[in-house]
């Protein structure tokens, strides 16, 4: 279905969503502000959506809070609540084709990898946790016999999920299904880059049943519309994903208003880990290839930096080279693009500014380290390999968020594990080693929330997802995700 598309005539007709959707409908902004949307494959302005202020803010916290005082999600019951996020995450799937669309309008990802993945994943995130409804349960605690003492699990209220614009719909799909399962109310803050399908989940989820008011999506400037959901007294959890630079500002907002829960999924500088005994340097290539050009190098946990052991580091590295061939950038309604732009001019130049960075203390740019295709007036950057980095340096300290690899050569394990923890980050690694004994001693020593051994970026809804250090705190998927958006309630019974 896929390649018998003409994505760019359909692209030339979808309709794109630019209103607040609240209390059930597409609304106008009382702001009347806007801000522009521009395609990043060519630069050219799709449309101009509402910036909400906070007065739209405020709205869509007090129709949260009215719907879930009244009860009408949060004392719903649970398998009626099961039912609506199951035909939710069908209505994703069978809009399909327009949300990938909307998501590579949006932020220049593949046509292919919005369509197969990206939609299928965050359909797949609303009915595991549907399907989680109902299979989780409270407890009886063990108290004096003439005791009956019982441990609720409870919403937590009006939680907003404040999500970023490299996986749109997959990052608001980890918050939305534990958030919405567990009986909150939820009000979604896309990134000002990738607001269309965000507003297009309220629009599904009102058709899947959703009663008006359980989920409402504000489109909105960070430093607007994020910090007035922060600071906002009514609302009860923040849920973010993005750079920890913002989730710092959460952190203050909670402690400035009132002391909201904060559930955190920073950045990362994950270390990919080969020592000297890996037993296929092909597979190691492949996997460190995808973990850094995938989705332009705009990934959370993008494996930014290999630290190699010297011994296999030349054959490793004509390896990873002729992988990133297969990244070669290209144009996002290609069905065959495995590589499409950044997502904005600013975030373009931001990597630019990196790889010259990288120039200037030292390092050599082995392949890429440049612009490409500015012809069409895009934002695309070569996929980039720099050898002869340091972990001083500035590409391999900072989080670039783009195709960039920097390679630190090293000398055994306990070299290799000391430049790896030498970060403020610890969101994933990985080590690849034919040995098991070393397999072992590195994922007990790298200090990060996911660690991969011979594999990279492998994840499943049944396992958590979240960082040490200045990575954040909380898990998104599986039951623990749950945790972040309840509340234990203990009661007791005198007989």
């Amino acid at each position: 279905m896929l390649h018998d598309i003409d994505w760019h005539a359909r692209a030339s007709a979808v309709a794109l969503p630019n209103r607040p959707f609240i209390d059930g409908r597409y609304v106008d902004s009382l702001s009347g502000e806007t801000f522009a949307c521009v395609y990043p494959g060519d630069g050219r302005l799709l449309t101009d959506v509402a910036s909400c202020n906070e007065r739209d803010v405020d709205r869509a916290v007090q129709s949260a809070r009215a719907a879930f005082e009244s009860g009408v999600w949060s004392r719903m019951n649970p398998a009626d609540r099961r039912r609506i996020l199951l035909r939710f995450a069908e209505l994703i799937l069978q809009n399909r084709e327009e949300l990938a669309l909307l998501e590579t309008l949006n932020v220049g990802k593949p046509i292919a990898n919005a369509y197969n993945g990206d939609v299928v994943s965050a359909a797949n995130c609303i009915a595991w946790y549907a399907e989680a409804i109902d299979k989780v349960y409270g407890e009886v605690a063990a108290t004096a016999h003439d005791m009956t003492t019982l441990v609720l699990r409870e919403p937590l209220g009006v939680v907003a999920a404040v999500v970023p614009w490299n996986y749109p719909m997959s990052m608001a799909a980890w918050k939305l299904g534990p958030a919405l399962a567990t009986g909150n109310s939820v009000i979604l803050k896309p990134a000002e880059q990738s607001p269309f399908t965000a507003l297009k989940f309220g629009e599904l989820a009102i058709e899947a049943g959703m009663p008006a008011g359980v989920l409402n999506v504000v489109p909105g400037l960070g430093h607007i519309a994020g910090k007035a959901l922060g600071l906002h007294m009514d609302v009860d959890c923040i849920g973010f994903t993005g750079s920890t630079e913002v989730g710092k500002y959460f952190m203050q907002y909670s402690g400035s208003s009132n002391i909201k829960r904060i559930g955190l999924e920073l950045g990362g500088k994950s270390p990919q880990i080969v020592l000297a005994d890996c037993d296929d340097l092909d597979a190691a290539a492949a996997g460190i290839a995808a973990g850094i050009f995938a989705n332009t190098g705009q990934v959370c946990n993008a494996g930014s930096r290999l630290i190699v052991d010297e011994a296999v580091r030349d054959s490793l590295l004509d390896r990873i080279a002729a992988q990133a061939l297969n990244f070669a950038p290209g144009d996002p309604l290609d069905t065959s693009t495995r590589m499409g732009s950044m997502v904005s001019q600013e975030q373009m130049e931001r990597v630019l500014g990196y790889i010259d960075a990288g120039q200037r203390d030292g390092a050599k740019a082995l392949i890429g380290g440049g612009r490409v295709r500015n012809e069409t007036g895009g934002f695309y950057v070569a996929p980039t390999i720099f050898d002869g980095v340091r972990n001083d340096m500035t590409i391999a300290r900072e989080e670039i968020f783009g195709p960039v690899l920097s390679v630190i050569s090293v000398r055994g394990l306990d070299e290799a594990m000391t430049v790896a923890n030498d970060t403020v980050y610890g969101l994933a690694g990985a080590v690849w080693t034919g040995s098991l004994r070393n397999a072992h001693r590195a994922a007990k020593a790298m200090r990060a929330g996911v660690v991969w051994v011979n594999c990279f970026d492998r994840g499943s809804l049944a396992v958590p997802f979240g960082g040490f250090k200045q990575s954040g705190f909380g898990r998104d998927k599986s039951l623990h995700a749950m945790d972040k958006y309840t509340d234990l309630k203990a009661v007791w019974f005198a007989h």
